[in-house]
């Protein structure tokens, strides 16, 4: 599949690559500096819909990422 899509309607064990942060400002720049930018890899790791939250994998790293800062992702090649 080679959709744009959102982060947030990735499912859990899924893998999909960054096409673009909508974020602005310091959030967009905290994003960077976690590494996630234009052509990062990424892995769902996990969704708490319950409690609004996504965790990621990229690299080496987890974040976890609150559902609003998630819908600012857009993905791709997602699988």
């Amino acid at each position: 599949m080679n959709t744009m899509t959102l982060l947030s309607a990735c499912t859990k064990g899924g893998i999909a690559t960054v096409v673009k942060i909508n974020a602005q400002g310091p959030l967009k720049q905290r994003l960077i500096s976690f590494g996630l930018m234009k052509g990062t890899e990424v892995k769902m790791l996990e969704c708490a819909l319950n409690k609004s939250t996504y965790e990621i994998k990229i690299g080496n790293m987890n974040i976890a990422l609150r559902k609003e800062e998630a819908e600012l992702i857009e993905v791709s090649n997602v699988r």
